[in-house]
């Protein structure tokens, strides 16, 4: 066969093979669809019973030899004494080194199983929503009824397999010292939960100490909090009529009164609760508690209202008394505590602290008298996270993008000495590690452009590296966009900005195609980076089968890039950010493939405030846009994130005025559609409302769609339904 009839063939077959590739559905590609779990990269589930590493799945455990890789078989669920509804296995956790118990739920139940001996050890009652249990004291805290209780832990248990009647069911759950701390719970009185709309980096509000011994909890008075009125919508119901009813949310709106937070402390020892001694709580912000290693003191930072001024503040456990202010921040801008300190394990006398004091996330070693004795890391980079400590070699286990501003390492640094030592699998890519308890060894998983999902484990102290998994590409077979990445300069000449262009398989630089803008350009949040695809999201790969370019661009404003990229914004949300993708916007129009005439724009909560800004404010440029749940006006948005962000309306009326859409409905000319949940607590419906009367007013023609019961975003299946709205929307007006 010649030269030329071969390529002759090859040209006949090409098109026979791109439509053998199979296509992308929303089924396939959404969260909520039938087929997602099928589409995602594989990944194995892997924790540490102390030092070991163990695989942990639905049924099976087996234990990992880090350095080879191989496994053991361990035990199965089918071989642990239960009441019939055991957890997953997937679930487990192995709170004793060296002892062969795992921790898993049985009903309502929390178990400590002997998986050897095939043996019930500890039996719990513990089916609240909100709790927490500690493996020390095997004491319990939890929510119920809206009050907080806790179950002490006997020693001498009956054993739970003689359990077998409901009378010994409730002799044994007598055994449990189980105690109501409070009385007064309800929608006002909030214990034991997050407070602070879970700002400051609060993630919930119970707070044991090392020895299990000490209960530190919230208490959030919100009665002066004015209720927002949200409404319930029934299911569907063919033989009753149910009628909508009321379920109102506290909800501070900026400028507005607050709600009080206080900090209780319940001591098992003494069977007493006393209160922190930290003063007037009004326009004050509690968060960050952390305990000294010997249990006997708080320590916990405190925000004013303004945001400019924090302080970290120590408290006698058992008093309640105010002890000594350690550190204090301030910033004309803002700061923004969102990390506890941490003791070191070597020298319970020091402990590591989080700051942006130098411009950048960074470690800062101080003693309990408040003195700052070095900065441990520094440089044009942040510290993400902090996995924990080997405390032998004195180093600490971070992860930062101190190697790629869009990527995520693994590092060992050194406390004495300062030395960092990357640590992971791989120079790119976006690493997320779990640390075992001596330190000495990391489960590194992380992904790159173009590796679906890879698993190794690190040696931290010689950085030898082990693959245990490599994930198979989910998409083979399917017809698979392109995926690149570049960086363009912000609107203010000298900032890098990083950006993500997916473009259809077939693509071709001779047509026009019709490209979509996804924006979202708020603090904490970032599009772009180093992991699969560049963390495409699946509705791009949907939307450029279809036949569109989707441009992602990182504004300043958001994380990742240092204080001051991020505080670029401060006072005026929106304008910086609009200013730097309208510069990813110029870079659109310099390219002949793109059609100019045919850009949209898309995004959700702060990205769909965006959007309405960037279709109000440059009517010519973009011609369709969908906003799910927009901000409408900061006004009307909570205390804390957005008072952080834009001081009070009363404070920059200015700024208030410059960023609120509502003045801007009259410049809409394109085709918008809005998006909200009936139901949400985070965007309030209002801001929807008010745009909407807005443009009823000025003669302008939004469309607009809700979701019954819905908050925020859309759960569940209701996401496929939600993402095929968006793509008709972009069809119908755009393509």
């Amino acid at each position: 066969m010649t030269r030329k009839v071969a390529l002759m063939i090859m040209a006949l077959m090409l098109p026979m093979l791109a439509s053998a590739q199979k296509q992308f559905t929303l089924e396939d590609l959404n969260f909520g669809g039938t087929n997602y779990r099928n589409m995602i990269p594989q990944y194995r589930t892997i924790a540490w019973w102390g030092d070991t590493p163990v695989r942990l799945s639905a049924d099976t455990v087996w234990t990992i030899n880090p350095k080879t890789g191989a496994e053991k078989f361990l035990f199965t669920r089918a071989a642990l004494p239960t009441d019939g509804n055991l957890s997953a296995l997937s679930w487990a956790e192995f709170p004793y080194a060296g002892k062969p118990i795992v921790k898993l739920s049985d009903g309502d139940y929390l178990v400590l199983i002997d998986f050897k001996a095939r043996k019930t050890l500890f039996k719990m009652k513990n089916d609240a929503a909100v709790s927490e249990w500690h493996p020390v004291s095997r004491n319990l805290a939890y929510i119920e009824g809206d009050n907080l209780w806790v179950a002490r832990a006997e020693v001498n248990m009956a054993p739970p397999s003689s359990v077998t009647t409901p009378a010994q069911r409730q002799e044994f759950d007598d055994h449990m010292r189980v105690q109501r701390l409070t009385t007064d719970g309800s929608r006002d009185i909030v214990y034991g939960q997050a407070v602070h709309r879970n700002e400051f980096g609060i993630e919930g509000g119970l707070f044991w100490n090392p020895q299990g011994t000490r209960l530190a909890f919230y208490r959030m008075d919100q009665s002066m909090v004015a209720d927002y009125p949200l409404v319930n919508v029934p299911e569907l119901d063919d033989t009753t009529r149910v009628e909508a009813t009321p379920a109102p949310e506290k909800y501070p709106m900026a400028g507005r009164t607050s709600h009080l937070v206080t900090v209780g402390v319940y001591d098992f020892a003494t069977d007493r609760t006393m209160y922190l001694d930290a003063g007037d709580p009004t326009d004050r912000y509690f968060t960050n508690i952390a305990w000294s290693p010997d249990g006997n003191t708080i320590y916990m930072q405190e925000l004013n209202r303004d945001q400019n001024d924090c302080r970290l503040v120590s408290y006698d456990a058992v008093t309640g008394k105010r002890l000594k202010e350690l550190y204090r921040e301030t910033h004309p801008k803002y700061v923004e505590p969102q990390h506890p300190i941490v003791f070191l394990p070597w020298d319970a006398t020091k402990f590591l602290m989080y700051s942006e004091r130098d411009g950048y996330n960074h470690l800062y070693l101080f003693d309990v008298q408040g003195n700052m004795l070095k900065q441990v890391t520094s440089g044009s980079w942040v510290v993400m996270d902090l996995l924990g400590f080997d405390a032998k070699a004195h180093t600490a286990i971070i992860a930062s993008n101190e190697a790629n501003p869009i990527g995520r390492n693994l590092y060992s640094v050194n406390i004495d000495t300062g030395k960092r030592t990357r640590v992971d699998e791989g120079g790119r890519g976006w690493h997320d590690g779990s640390l075992n308890p001596s330190g000495t060894m990391l489960v590194d998983v992380y992904q790159e452009p173009d590796v679906p999902r890879n698993i190794a484990f690190a040696d931290t102290r010689t950085g030898k590296t082990t693959r245990y998994f490599t994930a198979p590409d989910p998409w083979q077979g399917y017809t698979v966009p392109t995926y690149e990445c570049g960086t363009l300069t912000a609107a203010d000449g000298t900032t890098p900005l990083y950006y993500r262009m997916v473009k259809p398989a077939d693509f071709d630089p001779a047509k026009k195609y019709p490209t979509v803008v996804y924006v979202y350009g708020g603090p904490h949040a970032h599009n772009v980076d180093a992991g699969w695809h560049y963390r495409s999201r699946s509705w791009e790969t949907y939307m450029a089968q279809r036949g569109y370019i989707l441009f992602i661009l990182d504004n300043r404003g958001s994380e990742n890039r240092g204080r001051d990229f991020e505080q670029a914004t401060f006072r005026q949300l929106g304008q910086v950010e609009m200013a730097d993708q309208m510069q990813g916007v110029k870079y659109l129009q310099s390219l002949p493939y793109v059609d100019t005439t045919r850009l949209g724009v898309h995004g959700w909560s702060f990205g769909g405030f965006m959007t309405i800004s960037l279709m109000t404010n440059y009517p010519d440029v973009f011609k369709v846009g969908v906003a799910g749940g927009p901000v409408i006006d900061w006004k009307w948005y909570e205390v804390m994130y957005g008072e952080r962000y834009m001081d009070t309306p009363q404070t920059n009326p200015e700024g208030y005025e410059l960023t609120s859409l509502i003045p801007k409905a009259k410049d809409l000319k394109g085709r918008l559609q809005i998006i909200i949940g009936l139901n949400d607590p985070t965007v309030v419906p209002q801001h929807a409302y008010s745009f909407l009367k807005a443009c009823i007013a000025a003669g302008t023609q939004p469309d607009f769609y809700v979701y019954p019961g819905q908050g925020h975003n859309m759960r569940g299946h209701q996401s496929v339904h939600l993402h095929e709205r968006i793509t008709r929307y972009f069809d119908d007006y755009l393509k």
